[in-house]
């Protein structure tokens, strides 16, 4: 059997029409709304890249610093013989559990994207024989399936990509992964920490504009895919933390009334002067709150780890 194997749950036009629905609903809505997995294209991925390198972005750095610090303490509490891995993307921070975890038998990673999946898929069963790897093709927030493969299994969500999800749909997630994990399951969850209101929003408004070029890129995505005439000139960055709810909104306002066409939906959207368009919330968690909302789903935390500067923490929950 091939150490590499790739398997596809998603119809090949499943993107195409989530993006057609989620445009629809998102901008004839008030307020107007768009999720923000269309920041992700080949541009969008680009800049989040550069965005993690920035001075002002520590959550990679942060995450990095505790799996480097941490992971020999994760493979011996878990004793993980298969790894998944959701939004898994280049599987760059993956590497530091594929290390610390030795008596690993098979990776699986799930993501969107074909192409990353394939790249860091063959390139990882190259760099380490016997390793398996069973990519999967999904899209982890519906239903998922993963494959046989032998337990105990780790499954990793990393990033802090939980806080970009509502508290409703972080429910549904946690329920969701709950419902794949047996006793002796674990999940590594990666969530980024409240903390002083500035460092938060120049986190997510860079000197550089680095930021708001991915921001507006979304609008680019939008007119590729769906032949629109936004002009992403006419929009402005904004970053805001929302104290009473505890995330970071990220807007694009519009600088002047204007009027886009999206030809693919034949929808006419009209944008008044100063109006905004939500395209990410990312929520950030106290240590009470992220074990109130795993119990709410049946995982107990079990162990929680944070980064020098308590900005960021990894937590380790089980099968209650």
């Amino acid at each position: 059997m091939s150490p590499f194997r790739l398997t596809r749950t998603l119809p090949e036009d499943a993107a195409d029409a989530a993006l057609r629905d989620d445009v629809l609903a998102g901008l004839t809505s008030t307020p107007k709304w768009l999720p923000p997995k269309w920041f992700y294209d080949a541009r969008g991925s680009e800049l989040f890249e550069e965005i993690t390198s920035l001075a002002e972005y520590y959550p990679t750095r942060a995450e990095r610093e505790i799996l480097v610090d941490r992971a020999g303490d994760i493979a011996a509490a878990t004793g993980a013989r298969t790894l998944v891995e959701l939004g898994s993307g280049s599987s760059e921070k993956t590497r530091f559990l594929l290390d610390a975890l030795t008596g690993l038998r098979g990776y699986v990673p799930v993501d969107v994207s074909e192409s990353a999946l394939t790249q860091a898929g063959r390139a990882l069963v190259a760099e380490r024989p016997g390793l398996e790897v069973h990519a999967l093709i999904a899209d982890f927030t519906a239903d998922l399936t993963l494959p046989d493969t032998p337990g105990p299994r780790l499954v990793a969500f990393l990033g802090g990509t939980i806080g970009n999800l509502l508290p409703d749909e972080r429910a549904a997630f946690l329920a969701a992964v709950r419902a794949l994990l047996s006793p002796g399951d674990a999940l590594l969850l990666g969530t980024d920490l409240v903390k002083d209101e500035q460092v938060l929003v120049r986190a997510y408004d860079d000197a550089a504009g680095v930021t708001a070029a991915f921001n507006k890129n979304v609008l680019s995505v939008i007119n590729r895919e769906l032949v629109a005439d936004f002009a992403p000139a006419a929009f402005e960055h904004v970053a805001l933390w929302n104290a009473e709810r505890e995330w970071i909104e990220m807007r694009l306002r519009s600088r002047t009334a204007q009027t886009v066409k999206i030809q693919e939906l034949d929808l006419t959207v009209d944008f008044a002067a100063g109006e905004e368009l939500r395209t990410e919330v990312s929520a950030k968690f106290r240590r009470d709150g992220v074990r109130d909302e795993l119990a709410g789903a049946g995982l107990e935390l079990t162990h929680w780890w944070t980064d020098g500067g308590d900005r960021f923490a990894l937590s380790l929950s089980v099968v209650r």
